[in-house]
């Protein structure tokens, strides 16, 4: 059983930053792809960002479109953490971000969050004009 506790979210201006952290529990495997979702209200669950297994000791790092030169997915495999540094963030970037885990081949392309994996609870950042 894999637990995923999210933390690091909370208000802050636009133009300001935030490092979101995921410490996961349990039986992850290196080769696990781990990444971020987020859900706005009243939308669905969208992809921001993860990291992919490539093989070998290089891990791939993917962002949607609305992150990327903003935001920085990062893990740590001896602290089995995964991380998510919000740089510039903008008003449309409030959401509840979730932390995921899944195998090694990630949630396809596009990212879909229906593929069977592990979340965390969630964690609400709010980005105020």
């Amino acid at each position: 059983q894999v637990q995923l506790v999210e933390s690091g979210g909370g208000p802050v201006q636009a133009g300001g930053s935030l490092r979101l952290s995921c410490a996961a529990s349990g039986r992850i495997f290196s080769s696990y792809a781990m990444g971020w979702f987020r859900q706005a209200p009243g939308k669905e669950r969208e992809f921001v960002a993860a990291t992919r297994w490539s093989g070998s000791s290089v891990y791939y790092a993917d962002y949607a479109d609305s992150v990327k030169g903003r935001f920085t997915v990062s893990r740590d495999n001896a602290k089995n953490t995964l991380y998510l540094q919000m740089n510039s963030l903008k008003v449309e970037d409030t959401a509840v971000y979730y932390c995921a885990v899944t195998g090694a081949t990630g949630w396809g392309n596009p990212p879909r969050p229906s593929v069977t994996g592990y979340w965390g609870q969630g964690t609400q950042v709010t980005v105020s004009s």
